[in-house]
């Protein structure tokens, strides 16, 4: 079934000297939700923001801050990020080896647990979870960095996810973050996923609202 399509700007690549400037033009623009990268450096190669951010964020806009934790030990960190102002939560099937436990953890709190997957990690992988989350994250490019190409073998996996959720009647959103920009979105959006991560591809255009209604044209 088609869901409604569903655009979350990730601030990685926004201009960190004026962060709330930003989260209000992406808002004005018509986002649906602002992304947040959260990088250890030990899960990933980089670091970037912790919970003090996520507070300042939440400060700055009333968007779902729909929070990707690319983090180890995650179990000890959500509670910190759920107060700190996130509504969504996402934890690596990759770094949870309780992930069942984590994803219930989240839901404790009050907030949207979702699940995401490396390139190279099966869809096997959360098979008995996906009928308690929100979201699966499927990552199209390998985490750490903003600024890579798309993976077309996301494709492939977001088909598949997609087919399984309606299959099992599940309301789950389908998410994907990794290249995608307006000359590959429409592909995405046909796959399956209806909400769509984007960084660059927004962020590194002149005009966001115009970017990002060109985005929804396309997928019409």
């Amino acid at each position: 079934m088609t869901r409604p399509l569903k655009i979350a700007p990730s601030i990685l690549s926004a201009d960190f000297g004026r962060l709330a400037d930003e989260i209000k033009a992406i808002a004005d623009a018509g986002a649906d939700y602002v992304h947040v990268d959260v990088m250890d450096g030990h899960f990933v190669p980089n670091l970037t923001i912790g919970p003090l951010v996520i507070e300042a964020v939440r400060r700055s806009t009333t968007l779902p801050l729909d929070v990707h934790l690319m983090i180890e030990d995650a179990d000890r960190w959500v509670a910190e990020y759920a107060k700190a102002g996130a509504d969504l939560i996402g934890v690596h099937a990759e770094a949870c080896p309780h992930l069942h436990r984590t994803i219930g953890q989240i839901a404790s709190l009050g907030k949207k647990p979702c699940v995401v997957l490396n390139p190279h990690t099966p869809l096997e992988a959360i098979r008995w979870v996906l009928a308690d989350v929100a979201m699966v994250l499927v990552m199209s490019v390998n985490p750490g960095f903003g600024g890579q190409k798309f993976i077309p073998s996301a494709l492939e996996k977001v088909r598949e996810l997609r087919r399984i959720a309606d299959e099992r009647g599940l309301d789950l959103d389908i998410e994907i973050d990794g290249g995608v920009k307006l000359d590959n979105i429409a592909e995405v959006y046909r796959a399956g996923a209806n909400v769509v991560v984007s960084g660059s591809g927004i962020f590194g255009t002149k005009s966001y609202a115009e970017t990002i209604r060109a985005m929804r044209e396309r997928c019409r």
